[in-house]
């Protein structure tokens, strides 16, 4: 997986656009443009990923954890599955995945992204050191610096994160020395670690998907998106997206959830969801993001459906099927 489609949107409809990691002036984000290129073409991202605490085996609570990881490429990374809208209602989308054909076979590191058409992966380079301002450390420094190794951005080690990463609304920046790319610099907003009121999502036909949340101790900072995906195990057949506000609450439609499930299911279907706050800067090859946010990934209940990764799982007469489902 790329790593622009981490905690991002990697949608397209009916095209291969640039994934969509959050509009530069979307929510927490402030566009410190550094030098003049195309603000639609996401070529890096920057992620300050935090899950919450989660029960553990036990009874126990594991704690909450954060990852940093960053890395910027030199053009966009193609994607060998277009996602078409088949619905939208309010603010959520029920998309349909097109494999593009291509007659002559793609070489290299090249892949197929619309009929008969080919797109190089593009390489990754170095923006030099990037020096991390505000986040919460365990040691209490104010800053660390991160070294491309093999082009890749990690916290160096003997770094420990504390959590949350930030606190809401707290100033998070990202300074670029610069190298294969110029110098820049990118901010974004902590945002507050997601809560959601329900250990127990249920799908049925016809009925709305109804999600609550602890809403955040401030306004306009952060957003909310959710991907709800049934059959990831059996070849993906269709998924709803949502970007909301993040008021505390967000119905999933009936509509576009039955429509989701006529397409089909497989085992261990899930719901993730994620409040997030993206900045954005340009530099001269395109937009590089830096995304803050807190992810929740939950198993979802769907009557008649069991879930197994061997038949030992399944009700007697059953066996674990290869997209892992009783049958």
């Amino acid at each position: 997986m790329s790593l622009l489609s981490i905690g991002c949107s990697t949608t397209t409809t009916g095209n291969n656009d640039t994934p969509d990691a959050g509009n530069p002036d979307g929510a927490g984000g402030s566009d410190g443009a550094t030098g003049e290129g195309d603000p639609t073409r996401l070529i890096g991202a920057f992620q300050v990923r935090s899950s919450p605490a989660a029960p553990a085996e036990g009874g126990a609570e594991a704690p909450g954890t954060t990852a940093v990881l960053g890395k910027i490429y030199d053009g966009t990374t193609p994607s060998q599955i277009i996602w078409e809208l088949a619905a939208e209602e309010g603010s959520c989308r029920l998309l349909t995945p097109r494999v593009p054909f291509c007659n002559q076979p793609c070489g290299g590191s090249a892949v197929c992204v619309e009929d008969d058409t080919c797109q190089a992966y593009p390489a990754a380079h170095s923006a030099g050191d990037v020096t991390v301002l505000g986040l919460n450390l365990e040691s209490g420094e104010a800053s660390f610096v991160m070294k491309p190794t093999a082009n890749n951005y990690q916290p160096p080690a003997g770094v420990k994160l504390g959590y949350p990463p930030a606190d809401e609304g707290q100033t998070v920046r990202l300074e670029a020395s610069g190298d294969y790319f110029s110098a820049f610099t990118v901010e974004s907003k902590g945002v507050s670690p997601l809560g959601l009121l329900s250990d127990t999502i249920h799908l049925a036909p016809d009925q709305d998907v109804q999600l609550a949340w602890a809403p955040p101790g401030q306004a306009g900072i952060s957003e909310i998106h959710v991907k709800l995906d049934i059959s990831h195990h059996g070849g993906t057949k269709g998924m709803i997206e949502c970007s909301a506000e993040d008021t505390g609450s967000l119905d999933l439609p009936a509509s576009l959830v039955t429509q989701l499930l006529d397409l089909g299911v497989a085992g261990f279907p899930t719901i993730i969801v994620t409040r997030r706050a993206v900045g954005s800067t340009t530099i001269p090859q395109g937009r590089v993001d830096l995304v803050i946010s807190s992810q929740i990934e939950r198993s979802v209940v769907i009557a008649g459906l069991t879930s197994c990764n061997d038949s030992s799982q399944c009700p007697e007469g059953q066996t674990c099927q290869p997209d892992l489902t009783c049958q």
